[in-house]
């Protein structure tokens, strides 16, 4: 009776997971199908199509991390993981907008809403959309995390991921109209405090949720495409061939040293 038992819940577990596997697919296939028509209704519709395309991006790549998530965390998990990240965001970025800590002083325009104290409800989503690869990059080349420490670099090495892809972010961002900095600084007009913030701030949520269990290559799968996707949009068809450069090496970095983990893993499987 025991291993009757065992055997149906190992198979309803398996079916679950191949049901949350062919969602995610789904899922990726929506979000790169938003990545090729927002360049295309831009030269087509114009400049205004942007905002929409891009909230519409935003909400397709957080379904797939969140979905990738799924196969491995329970769903008790997963939200308590997504409500600390989007609350708290929404807090650091209110708090960012009105006082210029811990980013610089920025503020976002009329292009992205609703907008709650200043800040664009589909921001919150953003952190939600990058942080799990970003999670997986850190937990990929930091896989033993034992005690305090580990739990440290694991934290400092995904929020390093995750900065890295602000280099492509913020230009193309503020060239777009979506936010502007109230002093340029030197980075593309950006300021350099900016990346200090970013890494700041997704160092500390990632050490409070503490992501562990992760579905690793799902996960690298999304932060390989933005790194390629994100070079590609901004150097041949935004014309922003300065931060795609940044971008595809700081990105690049992450990527390939976790893939390079990952293959050695998997060849001593």
């Amino acid at each position: 009776m025991r291993i009757t038992i065992a055997r149906e819940r190992g198979w309803l577990e398996r079916q679950s997971l191949r049901r949350w596997s062919l969602l995610w697919l789904v899922l990726l296939a929506l979000w790169l199908l938003v990545w090729i028509v927002t360049p295309l209704a831009g030269w087509t519709w114009g400049e205004d199509t942007f905002p929409l395309l891009a909230s519409l991006g935003v909400l397709a790549q957080a379904a797939v991390s969140v979905v990738a998530l799924a196969q491995a965390w329970p769903v008790s998990r997963l939200v308590r993981a997504a409500v600390v990240v989007l609350l708290l965001t929404w807090a650091v970025e209110a708090i960012g907008a009105a006082t210029g800590v811990p980013f610089g002083s920025y503020g976002y325009t009329d292009a992205l809403q609703p907008q709650l104290l200043g800040v664009p409800l589909l921001i919150p989503v953003a952190w939600l959309m990058m942080l799990p690869p970003a999670w997986a990059v850190g937990a990929t080349l930091q896989p033993a995390v034992v005690g305090w420490r580990g739990r440290l670099r694991l934290a400092a090495l995904s929020g390093a991921a995750f900065t890295a892809w602000d280099l492509y972010l913020d230009p193309q961002m503020v060239a777009h109209g979506l936010w502007r900095w109230e002093e340029p600084g030197g980075y593309f007009g950006i300021p350099w405090v900016n990346l200090l913030g970013w890494w700041a701030t997704a160092t500390a949520l990632t050490w409070l949720v503490n992501p562990r269990d992760l579905p690793r290559r799902p996960l690298l799968i999304v932060y390989t495409l933005v790194w390629l996707f994100q070079a590609v949009g901004l150097g041949i068809l935004w014309g922003q061939p300065g931060p795609a450069l940044a971008g595809l090496l700081g990105m690049g970095v992450w990527a390939v040293a976790a893939w390079r983990r990952e293959w050695r893993v998997w060849r001593g499987q």
